[in-house]
């Protein structure tokens, strides 16, 4: 048996409401809180960026481990929105936590999908016995173009697992992964913000990959939707993830906590593993979740989790991230946002 031993979840508490930001470019509000169900999304500071969000995100995860980091043998942080060009992200983590200096780091590429993809690889590090535990984080700060769709979703957070075989609050039962190489979304070197071709985005990118790596799954464990207590897909906004939990065979109800997230808008790295956090929070033992994200380029991981005894002994350990979300929260004008978010670039 392999899975989580700790979670944890940082969300900035800075927020935009998609009224402030059509308000500025003349759009309509309601396409995006009545037509994609997202209301508001989180902001970081100037002093945060994806390192600090994966520190605090793993101080939560370290404290319902119980571990000592001295004993990671691995930090991977998946980010479309690594601080440095050149230098790692998971080294300044991985000192953070006092794991250093006997660890192997690397940091995780893969648009939306960079945190589930270092999920993937903790996991079988540890099922191989390569090394007790390792810990995977999915964080980012995602930018879109001013004006641009994505300046409506694209947010701030951070999701951050430990993995394990021992002490296990949900154990990974199965992974699955679908990959094919599908453009619908890009940033190319030195381009400041992502540009994404729209026709690609709905049927033969975000569904097309997150149903055939749902079905795979379901498929190799003998599964049905019915059999799941939650089920999380990825959050690019609230309409996509409930239309393709239906299309599955999903109930409304085994979506919610999932659906936590795409509210506060929160396209990036952590997306589904964020709304898997929420989940853990509220799980009882032997609840099996199915998780699947999705990132642009493209492809899905789906994983089996099955809630363990343990998970009731941790869940109050830590802040939760329904707490993270609605509590202590600072709504920001677009002027502040854009200082915030470097939109506002001064001459030379």
């Amino acid at each position: 048996m392999v899975g989580i031993i700790g979670y944890g979840a940082y969300i900035p508490r800075n927020r935009i409401k998609v009224e402030e930001i059509a308000k500025v470019w003349g759009t309509d509000a309601n396409s995006y809180r009545k037509g994609l169900f997202v209301e508001e999304k989180s902001v970081p500071s100037p002093d945060q960026d994806t390192i600090t969000m994966s520190v605090e995100a793993t101080h939560y995860a370290l404290k319902r481990s119980g571990i000592d980091p001295q004993k990671i043998g691995a930090v991977y942080v998946g980010s479309e929105s690594h601080p440095y060009a050149v230098k790692p992200s998971g080294t300044v983590l991985a000192e953070a936590i006092g794991a250093t200096p006997e660890i192997h780091c690397a940091d995780y590429e893969f648009a939306c999908k960079a945190g589930s993809e270092a999920m993937f690889v903790c996991l079988e590090l540890v099922r191989s016995g390569s090394m007790e535990y390792a810990l995977a984080v999915g964080a980012d700060t995602s930018q879109g173009a001013p004006g641009d769709a994505l300046e409506y979703t694209a947010a701030a957070g951070a999701a951050s697992f430990i993995m394990g075989k021992d002490n296990l609050l949900a154990e990974a039962v199965e992974t699955y992964s679908f990959m094919t190489d599908t453009p619908d979304f890009w940033r190319r070197e030195y381009q400041y913000y992502p540009r994404h071709a729209s026709r690609f985005t709905g049927e033969p990118a975000y569904f097309k990959h997150i149903i055939g790596a749902a079905k795979g799954i379901l498929k190799k464990v003998k599964l049905e939707p019915k059999d799941f207590k939650y089920a999380v897909f990825h959050q690019p906004n609230g309409k996509f993830p409930l239309k393709v939990g239906k299309l599955l065979g999903f109930k409304r109800e085994q979506l919610d906590t999932g659906l936590l997230c795409p509210w506060m808008g929160n396209t990036y790295s952590g997306s589904s593993p964020m709304g898997l956090t929420a989940i853990l929070d509220e799980a009882k033992p032997d609840d099996l979740i199915l998780m699947v994200s999705y990132g642009s380029g493209a492809g899905s991981d789906a994983f089996v989790w099955k809630v363990t005894s343990r998970i009731t002994e941790v869940q109050d350990k830590a802040p939760k991230t329904k707490e993270i979300l609605n509590n202590n929260k600072n709504y920001i004008e677009y002027g502040t946002y854009a200082k915030y978010r470097g939109k506002i670039r001064k001459a030379e």
